[in-house]
């Protein structure tokens, strides 16, 4: 039973150590939790704010990279958590939420001034612009949980130049 312990606890803190990494997103799953945490914000000032006509520009304008943005989150789950994938999504977007809206009531009124000139600079972004990397670059937008970006495994590839020489030896 002594050496079983040992064996269990290693074999447990393995499992553990791959669900985890199994948790990470890849670099497209996590742009799109940075679109969501933006969209998510611009929705909960539009409520708080009186802004509804402003959200619903920036929808109208950014639609399809809305869209193509929630299929890499829909994805991001269904990988992670299977056939709780979808009810798992819906928590987050729900913590997101909620997460965004205790950030208006503790701000109160400054809430408003804060955040409203978000859709400003959202909608003066020039057509084409990133939007993923305007997401990505706002330190202030609030998410319920942390996102680790997985790291890309290195791929070595052998080109031509790096085969090893063949000899031809004619007699």
């Amino acid at each position: 039973m002594r050496t079983l312990l040992p064996g269990l606890l290693v074999a447990g803190m393995l499992t553990t150590q791959l669900a985890v990494a199994q948790q990470c997103a890849r670099p497209v799953e996590k742009t799109a939790f940075d679109i969501a945490g933006l969209k998510s914000q611009l929705m909960v000032t539009a409520l708080s704010c009186d802004a509804r006509e402003k959200y619903n520009a920036f929808v109208s304008r950014y639609r399809s990279e809305l869209i193509s943005q929630e299929r890499a989150l829909t994805g991001y789950f269904g990988r992670s958590f299977g056939r709780r994938g979808q009810q798992e999504h819906d928590d987050y977007v729900t913590s997101l939420a909620n997460v965004q809206s205790e950030a208006d009531t503790r701000q109160g009124s400054a809430f408003c001034q804060k955040n409203i000139g978000l859709f400003d600079q959202v909608m003066a972004l020039p057509p084409g612009t990133d939007l993923p990397g305007f997401a990505a670059n706002r330190g202030d937008i609030v998410q319920p949980i942390t996102v680790i970006t997985c790291t890309e495994p290195v791929h070595v590839t052998r080109t031509a130049s790096a085969a090893p020489a063949v000899s031809h030896r004619h007699r």
